[in-house]
């Protein structure tokens, strides 16, 4: 049996200055293809070169990642200020679609950081454009400085709810994350299910509710170190299960019925 194609948001860039690239980091590549199983296919996330329902047919899961844009604010309804940074609108114009037509489909889908942020606005949520704002919130941003070990280093707790999705997922109530964002979910979209706090608050887990197939997404940023952290290797693992049930023709396989 072939390993089943992962299709991953790329985001834009331009370097130098003056060469516009779509790009995936590294590490997305190496946890879709080590530990959850998959091919990975780089997706050019614009609507001007990719339809969702091209996407979809090629692909048997889908990983949206972290990205240093931001989603506009006007997807949700409010107008963009200098706190809600930097934007990538063709991203937007993908990925938002794309997590609605995959959740009613029941195919796979798994978002990280950024793609946590996009689940919760396609499902109709808002965004907090900075939570270190926030009175009582700690900053989540990743350290300006440093290696990459010493950036992407574990950092806080994520409680799960008790006999939720992500505890029996993860056999443990409580695990170690690596917490880097600047944005979080404010109001939550329908049928969006906060499963896992940080210590100040801050949703960090989510699912969907009663989707048919794989919808989990994460705050942190698990393909860091995916191979050898058992946090990230389970979340992988079961969303590598979901694809090569779906590639293989057997339909959706949600990660764990909810609670």
């Amino acid at each position: 049996m072939r390993r089943p194609i992962i299709g991953i948001i790329g985001n834009s860039y331009i370097v130098e200055n003056r060469y516009p690239v779509h790009a995936v980091g590294r590490i997305n590549l190496d946890a879709a293809a080590q530990v959850a199983g998959g091919m990975p296919y780089i997706i050019a996330a614009d609507p001007a070169l990719v339809s969702v329902a091209e996407l979809m047919e090629v692909c048997d899961g889908f990983i949206l990642t972290g990205g240093r844009a931001n989603v506009h604010p006007e997807t949700y309804g409010e107008p963009p200020t200098e706190a809600h940074g930097a934007f990538d609108m063709a991203r937007d114009a993908i990925a938002l679609p794309l997590v609605r037509a995959c959740i009613e489909a029941g195919q796979p889908i798994l978002g990280l950081c950024r793609g946590f942020q996009e689940m919760n606005v396609a499902m109709g949520g808002t965004l907090y454009p900075e939570i270190r704002d926030l009175p009582g919130r700690d900053n989540h941003r990743m350290p300006p400085e440093g290696t990459l070990e010493q950036q992407f280093a574990l950092r806080h707790l994520v409680t799960f709810e008790e006999g939720g999705v992500f505890h029996r997922l993860m056999g443990a109530q409580q695990v170690m994350t690596n917490t880097l964002h600047g944005q979080g979910i404010n109001t939550p979209g329908a049928r969006i299910q906060i499963d896992g706090h940080a210590p100040d608050g801050t949703a960090e887990a989510i699912y969907i509710k009663g989707a048919r197939g794989f919808a989990l997404a994460v705050q942190w940023h698990p393909e860091w170190n995916a191979s050898n952290d058992p946090v990230s290797r389970k979340l992988f693992e079961a969303f590598g299960d979901a694809a090569r049930h779906w590639a293989a023709g057997d339909g959706p396989v949600a990660a764990l019925k909810s609670a």
